[in-house]
């Protein structure tokens, strides 16, 4: 996996070109949104600047759109701009461990055409145990100008999803637990289940019980009951734990692969939408 770099890479790259490339830090906890910030002002990797979930990644939700719905895209362009990210340099971007509010991110400039972005495996945890030193020191940021190049086959919106799960036009996932897919547990919403048709694919299988990306081959077999020939619009609960799962899938060579979104989150926001509790 290209996308995926090492703690060992990383620091090499600040040693040798360090004006070249921009570290984000996208720690973030659901149940506490103050929690990623104040970690980062404890201690982050040298020039690491820090964008926030529901601050920067998202906009506001409001009462359709899910719960974290796509940010105003002329707003975080200028935003990443003014962090110092445009189309020349390589961007690096790291969570506690592998966790779903980095590949957010990198999905989100991946919309917007930048390519040259990275994650960085096993997150802050494998840089200290890797033995480099964090830092409370801010970043000096040099503003930059980034134009947007927008991957509009990328996106999939509510309208669509139900268009093409009527004609059987596209494979739906769902990137949560078993259970909340199923519909034995549900801490965020007011239904449980999920969008009828939805296959399950959790998030966390992507990854090997050390908290590493799989490699491909173990990725491919993951996703094995997925044809490669097929779209496939890949959802959550609110269009966060499912970027894992694209990434994971471009990386087995499946090309025609959407996010939507608003998942379950939107979906449940319309009260004639049905919720399905079996396996599908």
């Amino acid at each position: 996996m290209s996308v995926v770099v090492s703690a060992e890479w990383l620091n090499e790259q600040l040693e040798k070109a360090s004006d070249k490339t921009v570290v984000v830090d996208t720690r973030f906890q659901l149940q506490d949104e103050d929690a990623g910030r104040k970690a980062y002002l404890e201690g982050h990797i040298p020039q690491a600047v820090y964008l926030d979930l529901n601050k920067d990644l998202s906009e506001k939700p409001a009462k359709h759109g899910g719960s974290h719905p796509l940010p105003d895209m002329e707003m975080f362009a200028a935003k990443i701009g003014n962090i110092g990210i445009d189309h020349d340099k390589t961007v690096v971007i790291y969570d506690q461990q592998n966790d779903m509010f980095a590949a957010r991110l990198w999905w989100l400039l991946q919309y917007m055409g930048h390519e040259d972005v990275h994650l960085l495996d096993g997150g802050l945890d494998q840089w200290v145990k890797s033995g480099y030193t964090v830092t409370t020191e801010m970043p000096a940021l040099e503003a930059k100008g980034f134009k947007p190049a927008f991957q509009e086959n990328d996106v999939a919106d509510i309208e669509e999803v139900m268009d093409k799960l009527q004609n059987q036009a596209a494979a739906l996932i769902d990137s949560r637990s078993r259970d909340r897919y199923l519909g034995k547990t549900e801490p965020l919403y007011k239904k449980a289940g999920h969008i009828p048709g939805a296959k399950n694919f959790f998030w966390k299988n992507v990854f090997d019980t050390d908290g590493k990306w799989k490699g491909t081959a173990e990725i491919e077999k993951n996703f094995d009951a997925l044809s490669k020939d097929d779209e496939i619009i890949v959802s959550c609960g609110s269009g966060v734990s499912a970027c894992p799962n694209i990434l994971a899938l471009k990386s087995a060579g499946y090309e025609n692969v959407k996010l939507y979104p608003g998942s379950f989150s939107d979906w449940i926001s319309y009260d004639d939408n049905k919720v399905e509790t079996k396996e599908e």
